[in-house]
């Protein structure tokens, strides 16, 4: 690790950890953790690949749009409670998970998961850290985020193993408790002397003498009539879009090629060290060079791993696609969680975040149906990637090209600090 953030850390170790923890304790909700559980699942409720795709991207899809709401509250609410409140929607969660006991009840069960976990839990460390790092924000971001490749690499290989061991149902209640302990005894304690910190941001955004680097602040209604949201609204999809595809699918994808599943998790570690380097790598090249720049670059690793599944079936081609998958899935963790900040500011950054993110939901709600339903049509895993590379290739364009956009600053408006934590 660079010294500079050897430094950076051990200055601001405890919040730091914070964002950890809940970026680490939301791969609970995530995809590739859930899809794990597909077999068991479709085999318990007769469900077909379109059949759970389709019930999955329904719950996902409604968390999306509670996110909305929900996410933004963050601007408003003491992060404290905020943080508790969210915690204990996940594992009640989990808890609710292990004891569906009908196809309903499973749609249910998802939409809190994904809400809670994938929705909330990111949101609530990734808004945190943008929130409260003026300098050295991309550093900041790239460590919290460092929550989501460790959780790649240890969840995979433990879920498939406590589901051989306990079955699928007493995991999910496993989990629960073991979050419920882990959360519960160190959240309060990362967050102890959060009132002090809040109050030195307050005093930092209401500054009128030009001495912050944190821009006019933007309200979520202003940001919506920019242009430019649209045109790099694209490639901040494209990891979170692709990948939830891929990885919901990630049995059949096996299957497909040949390989087999307890190998392809073990290759979720190369995909975790790889995703753990491009993040702390991108976290400096934010804070330095602006995240704006450096977004369009931190697809093309994605359209590699994409242009591998379609070229090699050796079982070498897994651990080299989930390799610069990782460097992909690093990058989109930390470049536009920073990039929004940077342009829009940091007042109503929750309430951005939230549209985003909900945007991002939404995106995972309809890749694996999509996916999922080419796949009943017969469509091949590889012509699938083939149409992914297409979209990450304009993506990219797209966002090279939005900064070229001249687009003015709303008429200013009296600065309203965020809240969330006095």
């Amino acid at each position: 690790m660079p010294m500079g953030y050897v430094t950076f850390l051990r200055e601001n170790v405890r919040f730091l950890a914070f964002g950890f923890v809940l970026t680490l304790s939301s791969s609970f909700g995530q995809t590739y953790f859930i899809a794990l559980f597909s077999a068991d699942i479709r085999g318990e409720f007769g469900l077909s690949h379109g059949d759970f795709g389709m019930l999955y991207s329904l719950a996902t899809l409604a968390s999306g749009l509670s996110l909305v709401w929900v996410g933004r509250q963050i601007d408003r609410v003491d992060l404290r409670l905020y943080t508790a409140l969210v915690c204990a929607g996940l594992v009640a969660s989990c808890w609710f998970m292990a004891l569906v006991p009908s196809v309903a009840a499973l749609v249910l069960a998802l939409f809190v998961l994904r809400l809670t976990g994938q929705g909330l839990m990111g949101h609530t460390a990734i808004t945190s850290m943008a929130r409260y790092f003026d300098k050295g924000r991309g550093r900041a971001i790239g460590i919290a985020s460092l929550g989501h490749a460790t959780g790649e690499a240890v969840f995979p290989l433990m879920a498939v193993g406590l589901i051989a061991t306990l079955g699928w149902r007493h995991t999910w209640g496993a989990v629960g408790v073991g979050l419920a302990l882990t959360l519960a005894l160190v959240v309060p304690w990362l967050l102890k002397g959060h009132a002090t910190r809040h109050g030195e941001h307050l005093e930092q955004a209401a500054r009128a003498d030009g001495t912050t680097t944190t821009r006019r602040q933007w309200s979520r209604r202003e940001v919506v009539r920019d242009v430019r949201f649209y045109m790099v609204l694209p490639a901040a999809l494209a990891a979170p879009f692709i990948l939830t595809g891929l990885f919901f699918h990630q049995v059949h994808l096996v299957q497909s090629k040949g390989w087999e599943l307890t190998w392809y998790a073990a290759c979720f570690v190369a995909f975790s060290a790889a995703a753990v380097a491009a993040g702390l790598l991108s976290g400096p090249l934010v804070d330095r060079f602006g995240a704006g720049r450096i977004l369009p670059w931190s697809l093309l690793p994605l359209g590699l791993g994409l242009l591998t599944l379609v070229a090699f079936d050796d079982a070498a081609a897994a651990a080299l696609y989930l390799t610069v998958a990782g460097i992909a899935a690093g990058a989109s963790f930390t470049v536009p969680s920073a990039m929004w900040a940077e342009v829009y500011g940091v007042a109503h950054l929750g309430a951005i975040r939230a549209l985003v993110s909900a945007v991002i939901v939404v995106s995972t709600a309809v890749s694996p149906a999509a996916m999922g339903g080419l796949i009943d049509l017969g469509v091949s895993m590889e012509a699938i990637a083939v149409i992914a590379a297409v979209y990450v290739g304009a993506a990219a364009a797209l966002a090279a090209a939005a900064w070229r956009v001249a687009t003015p600053d709303p008429a200013p408006e009296p600065d309203r600090p965020a809240d969330p934590g006095s």
